[in-house]
């Protein structure tokens, strides 16, 4: 049986969807110890995972050195990387939205400032609707952009809206539903598509479990 080398992203999400890979059969004990590695191997299951950063899961499928990974919807819209998306896992579930202050009014006659680390995104958002902006790229804390008036608007993820009440700022508009998808590399889904079908199918009956 040929190894399939997943990426998946650490963090929380990382171990929701590790459970899920092992409730569908394809478990690797040695992921449950405390350690720091981050590559486990399961001979026998056929499986090698490791942990990556959640924004670089993408680039090791896409390149070939992961076979298959989960990355958020946000960052196969923002990067648009060359893979197959397979499966929607309806984990990791939050949306992609414009948040401004509260009583936020938008003045048409002038160019709209937006600060994001989702500037493709916000991009074509905008540009869907014809309105003119400018774009502030940061890298985090993008909350306070508004309220030091840096910008007018953030285009963001949002979970629970929890850190924007508590910042004095609210959603907007929605851009759109975000969750974690099964990706794989278009030659490693030619080479081992049947195992990988196999996962594939093995996960989607668990997330149809569990609507």
């Amino acid at each position: 049986m040929e190894t399939l080398n997943i990426a998946l992203p650490k963090g929380r999400l990382g171990e929701k969807v590790y459970s899920m890979f092992e409730k569908a059969g394809f478990e690797c004990p040695s992921i449950r110890e405390t350690n720091r590695k981050l590559i486990f191997e399961n001979p026998e299951k056929g499986v090698r995972y490791f942990w990556v950063k959640p924004s670089d899961v993408a680039i090791y499928v896409e390149r070939g050195a992961a076979d298959i990974g989960v990355a958020g919807k946000d960052i196969l819209l923002e990067y648009s990387p060359d893979v197959y998306e397979l499966l929607d896992l309806k984990t990791g579930k939050c949306r992609m939205a414009v948040a401004a202050r509260n009583g936020f009014k938008d003045d048409l006659r002038k160019t709209l400032r937006v600060a994001t680390k989702f500037s493709n995104i916000a991009l074509s958002y905008y540009s869907s609707k014809g309105r003119d902006i400018d774009i502030i790229h940061l890298n985090g804390s993008i909350e306070i952009a508004p309220i030091l008036g840096l910008s007018d608007v953030i285009v963001d993820i949002v979970e629970t809206g929890t850190t924007l009440k508590e910042n004095d700022l609210c959603v907007i508009e929605e851009i759109v539903p975000i969750s974690a998808r099964f990706i794989a590399n278009k030659s490693a889904f030619k080479f081992k598509g049947k195992q990988i079908e196999a996962l594939v199918s093995s996960l989607k009956a668990l997330t149809e479990e569990e609507k």
